[in-house]
């Protein structure tokens, strides 16, 4: 079922691909028909709605202006047609989501086997990311609900709700300062440290109380994966930083040591779940969130309890 123009379609291929010839290629189509649509859409609205570079399109101005519509359109259309199949007693459709690389591990596959057990026709698409990646994914309708740690507040961008979680140092039970029921940052300067860098939000929420140690970190290894820092704790390279989602396994089992700090300049990370303002969300979309919903509140419960 199509319930926009199909140039619309071609538009917002272009403007993901960022090319005619790979926009081609996802859409199955030939790269003159979708040529074709691009130049009929741009004789209709009257003005050029993209660049053409030698390395590919880039959008106009105009483009800027049109690429909203477009998202709209797509996003009320996929609405409509699941809305059209729940009244057939059908539970389809297709969600899109992005999310920091920490809830692979525990929260999002909870999550995600609701879902499925509740809504099996539903598709779901699941990328990882840092957290500005998210919240622009979602602002550009590129994901339908983000998941994401201390997003800035954005007129474009609704949070459907939030969990705290506490930041800790993590590490080997066997360190020096696993017995610990609280850590100041300065406590741990006395040890390699294992530091998270850009995408990831962990680092700016440590910089007050780093600007605070009056002295230089100690020896350090930078990354920007979760999953890298959680191995590279796990031998002992040294102690990291983080909250204990994506711990939850090493945390039970022993291996890992999850110390909340006490720094008054750290504050607990918040969990977002986001979704694009101003625009209704699908159908399977609602069901998605409020699955999201219990499973944050869930694992913030669990943290603080901890």
């Amino acid at each position: 079922m199509i319930l926009h123009a199909p140039m619309i379609r071609y538009f917002d291929a272009v403007r993901r691909a960022g090319s005619i010839r790979e926009a081609s290629r996802r859409l199955h189509v030939a790269s003159s028909a979708v040529n074709r649509q691009i130049l009929k859409l741009e004789d209709e609205v009257g003005a050029p709605l993209f660049d053409r570079m030698a390395k590919g399109m880039r959008l106009t101005a105009a483009g800027e202006i049109f690429a909203r519509h477009a998202i709209t359109v797509l996003q009320d259309a996929g609405r409509a047609e699941e809305e059209l199949a729940a009244l057939k007693g059908l539970r389809r459709g297709h969600v899109r989501i992005m999310a920091v690389e920490g809830l692979a591990v525990d929260l999002l596959p909870d999550a995600l086997s609701r879902m499925r057990r509740d809504c099996p026709m539903v598709n779901l698409s699941i990328a990882t990311a840092g957290s500005p990646e998210v919240a622009e994914a979602v602002i550009a309708g590129e994901a339908d609900v983000g998941i994401a740690f201390q997003s800035p507040k954005l007129p474009d961008l609704r949070q459907v709700t939030v969990g705290h979680f506490r930041l800790g140092a993590v590490m080997p039970p066997h360190h020096p300062l696993a017995g610990r029921a609280r850590l100041m940052l300065n406590a741990c300067a006395d040890f390699p440290w294992i530091l998270a860098c850009e995408p990831l939000s962990i680092k700016p929420q440590l910089a007050p109380a780093l600007r605070r140690l009056g002295r230089p970190a100690p020896a350090v290894i930078e990354a920007s994966s979760i999953e890298l820092i959680k191995r590279l704790t796990l031998r002992g390279f040294g102690i990291s930083f983080q909250t204990r989602l994506g711990l939850e396994e090493e945390v039970v089992s022993g291996r890992l040591v999850h110390i909340p700090l006490a720094d008054g300049e750290i504050g607990p990370s918040e969990l977002g779940v986001y979704v694009r303002a101003g625009r209704a969300v699908s159908t399977a979309a609602a069901l998605l969130l409020e699955i999201l919903i219990d499973a944050v509140a869930a694992h913030a419960q669990r943290d603080a309890d901890a």
